[in-house]
């Protein structure tokens, strides 16, 4: 795993050696914190009673929005720069595996939202001092908001395995995951049973329960076998080369 500590270094390193990144977290921030103040603003006007309801459901379905927004732009870069400036084969030239290639980016990209994540909880806190609530449901909406990140990650790594366009890579993981979002928005249209499947494949409504406050364990499975289709699909998408040619 050493390989693979240091390539998450490397491009961790490479994240906030760039201005894009400080840009992409001050849109992170402020967007969530403007909805944040919204969502708090509208629960007192209209004397909402029921936190995990009237407050937290909406605030973690409007951060849903802005890591929808701003992780494929975090994830472009991974492989698509690569090809572009040439340096991928130079990473193939080295003993290192593809795999742990794949886990080396993945984990840079975790965690700068992970590091997100945290400072998105600083409005939490501050509301705390004023008014104290119960811990457990905001927990919840952060757990499922950080597996909704790192499915979104794992989506936007295997993206950017095909182009060495950025903006290509980042245009694909909005259009998988839009799809993902709007697959049960027709569900009038199909048959019981079409709708249920739907259902069980739909990434935002698996994230709901987590919106209020409540963990499922079928939930968590999904967000795991999300992640591992697509850190597979990205490892097979390297793979490729071998049939294509390429050193």
């Amino acid at each position: 795993m050493r390989a693979v500590r240091a390539i998450a270094r490397r491009e961790f390193a490479a994240y906030f050696g760039s201005p894009t990144a400080y840009v992409l977290l001050a849109v992170y921030l402020t967007l969530s914190g403007y909805f944040f103040y919204s969502d708090v603003a509208f629960f007192v006007t209209f004397g909402a009673q029921v936190l995990e309801t009237g407050l937290w459901r909406y605030v973690f379905i409007d951060f849903r929005l802005v890591t929808l927004l701003v992780l494929p732009l975090v994830t472009m870069r991974l492989f698509a720069e690569e090809r572009k400036l040439g340096t991928i084969e130079l990473l193939w030239t080295l003993p290192v595996r593809d795999y742990q290639l794949i886990l080396g980016k993945f984990l840079a990209a975790w965690g700068f939202f992970l590091v997100t994540l945290v400072l998105a909880m600083i409005p939490f806190a501050v509301f705390y001092v004023y008014h104290p609530f119960a811990l457990g449901p905001p927990t919840a909406g952060f757990l499922g908001l950080l597996l909704l990140g790192t499915a979104f990650i794992a989506c936007g790594l295997a993206a950017s395995t095909l182009t060495e366009n950025q903006v290509v890579a980042a245009m694909v993981t909005y259009g998988i995951l839009v799809f993902f979002w709007f697959m049960t928005w027709n569900e009038a249209v199909g048959s019981e049973w079409i709708v249920r499947v739907l259902l069980l494949l739909s990434l935002f409504d698996h994230y709901y329960s987590f919106a209020t406050g409540s963990i499922q364990t079928a939930d968590l499975a999904y967000f795991a076998l999300f992640t591992l289709f697509f850190l597979y699909a990205g490892l097979r998408s390297l793979q490729s080369r071998a049939w294509r040619g390429v050193v």
